[in-house]
């Protein structure tokens, strides 16, 4: 036990006070449970067991896993990646619900402390500084048009798609400005972005009927919309990510 014999004898005259007995008594040169002892046996057996259960990391078993976990997703993460989660989540744990909410990155910290949200399906630059994240894949935006619009059959150079009028997806603020401004910028060009709309599920109609184009993520392609346009250089690929509040990154329903 890594204790003294002093210690032990200090350690057993509480104990004895405690209970009022004298639980062990010499006998020769040993040392004899009472009958008081021998009845503590089975439920400090069962206290130190309990203990020890404490210690034992805790096994996720999706299948028998019974709760409610709330998401929030962006309207991209919502078609690309929600269908195929929920595939997943019904083959493995059946019996866990999904509720999915809309991505609002003003009160994120707040929803995400509180314990409202379990989960954020979105990309890094949305998140604060402070949540826990795993990145899931890069993904890459093409360009794109509506199906009956026609275009040279050459790839269009950069300056010919700046030019062009643009439809660009603006989820958290409304305004007239697109994630690739500053590619462009730094290619000494500026977006003739005349239109701008919340949400990706939105962008194929409105190509469809129009002659603008627009950078679109691959993984809702194909659609039958809109198609991809050739260019001469693509912008840069970005992640898509999982984050959570860092009090639960060793929670079970997390790392399993």
């Amino acid at each position: 036990m890594g204790l003294t014999q002093q210690a032990i004898s200090e350690q057993l005259r509480k104990l004895r006070e405690v209970f009022d007995d004298r639980l062990f008594i010499r006998q020769g040169n040993s040392m004899v449970a009472t009958p008081k002892a021998l009845s503590m046996q089975q439920p400090i057996d069962h206290i130190l067991k309990q203990l020890e259960d404490l210690l034992e990391p805790e096994i996720f078993m999706p299948h028998t896993y019974k709760g409610v976990f709330t998401i929030s997703a962006t309207d991209y993460a919502t078609q690309a990646l929600l269908p195929q989660l929920f595939n997943i989540t019904r083959r493995d744990a059946p019996d866990l619900k999904l509720i999915v909410r809309d991505f609002a990155s003003d009160n994120i910290n707040q929803l995400i402390a509180a314990g409202e949200l379990d989960l954020l399906i979105t990309f890094p630059e949305f998140i604060p500084d402070n949540l826990s994240y795993v990145t899931l894949f890069e993904e890459q935006h093409l360009c794109v048009t509506g199906c009956e619009n026609t275009f040279a059959t050459e790839p269009l150079t950069l300056a010919q798609v700046a030019a062009h009028a643009q439809l660009v997806v603006s989820p958290s603020r409304a305004n007239l400005r697109g994630s690739h401004d500053q590619w462009f910028a730094e290619k000494g060009l500026k977006r003739n972005i005349v239109m701008s709309v919340p949400s990706f599920s939105a962008v194929p109609d409105i190509l469809h009927t129009t002659d603008m184009i627009a950078f679109y993520p691959s993984r809702l392609l194909p659609s039958s919309k809109v198609k991809e346009l050739k260019i001469e250089a693509l912008p840069p690929t970005f992640k898509v990510i999982a984050a959570w509040h860092p009090r639960t990154t060793t929670a079970a329903y997390i790392v399993g």
